[in-house]
């Protein structure tokens, strides 16, 4: 008899924690959708002023651009860092959603991804010490070392530019592992994005000079698996860009990380 009741109390228990969690799902559904989706998304967390580290905590212009998306979507997100190559190949391993670090668009890469819309533009621009008098065009450069980052488009930009071989192309996997050998001049030169550059420039002060015009202007998006589940995301994130250029959201985040507006596409020299 004492056990019929406790298993009937069991079971009254059990009942009620099942309705309660049903009701706390109606509740979350009436009031407007479901738990929320966690995306894995990667960034450097050494990209300033796309994706940095600041007391602790991932910002940047890619960084909220995405977590901005996110928000509206009712996604969580889970940042995964590394260093680019890193990123890419855990993207091409299919342990990453996305990657929002400044990924440009390329032949070669549409083949692996369906890319959302374009949300920001680069030039690929070389940059040299102050003190190399001798350096101040892309002819200038023959000859001499010029630094990137290993995996990335600009690296790829800069051989295009130089197919002669007459540049010696030295890769790290950090940016800062090339822009320091660029700073004490162990290299001639240092190519990343244009806006990044400057953005690195003014707020570190640093002793740099563009030398000539941008290699190339890139598109930058975010890349999705060509996939059921990347098609969904490929198109709930073109129509949150749609809304954040259409509300000046867009251009809002990138004039506070990069005092200008990358989001509208540059007129190439």
């Amino acid at each position: 008899m004492i056990m019929k009741k406790l298993t009937l109390s069991a079971l009254a228990l059990t009942t009620a924690f099942l309705m309660a969690g049903c009701d706390s799902q109606d509740k979350k559904a009436a009031a407007g959708g479901e738990a929320s989706t966690v995306l894995r998304v990667g960034s450097t967390g050494q990209s300033y002023p796309s994706g940095f580290k600041q007391d602790n905590k991932l910002v940047g212009f890619d960084v909220e651009v995405t977590e901005t998306i996110a928000k509206d979507l009712n996604y969580k997100i889970e940042w995964v860092t590394a260093d680019f190559s890193g990123l890419m190949g855990q993207l091409e391993a299919n342990k990453l959603d996305t990657v929002a670090n400044v990924v440009a668009i390329t032949p070669a890469r549409k083949e692996k991804y369906n890319f959302a819309d374009v949300y920001s533009y680069y030039g690929s621009q070389i940059v040299t010490h102050k003190d190399n008098a001798n350096i101040n065009t892309l002819d200038d450069l023959k000859g001499k070392t010029v630094a990137g980052v290993l995996g990335s488009n600009h690296v790829n930009n800069l051989k295009k530019a130089f197919a002669d071989g007459s540049v010696t192309i030295r890769t790290y996997e950090t940016r800062d592992g090339a822009m320091n050998d660029a700073l004490s001049k162990r290299v001639e030169g240092y190519v990343n994005s244009r806006p990044i550059l400057l953005a690195e420039i003014n707020k570190r002060n640093l002793p740099f000079k563009l030398v000539g015009d941008p290699l190339v202007i890139e598109e930058v998006s975010f890349p999705f698996h060509k996939d059921a589940k990347g098609d969904k995301l490929r198109e709930q994130f073109n129509a949150e860009l749609a809304k954040m250029r259409a509300d000046g959201r867009l251009k809002e985040i990138s004039v506070k990380y990069f005092g200008e507006d990358i989001t509208a596409a540059p007129q190439a020299h």
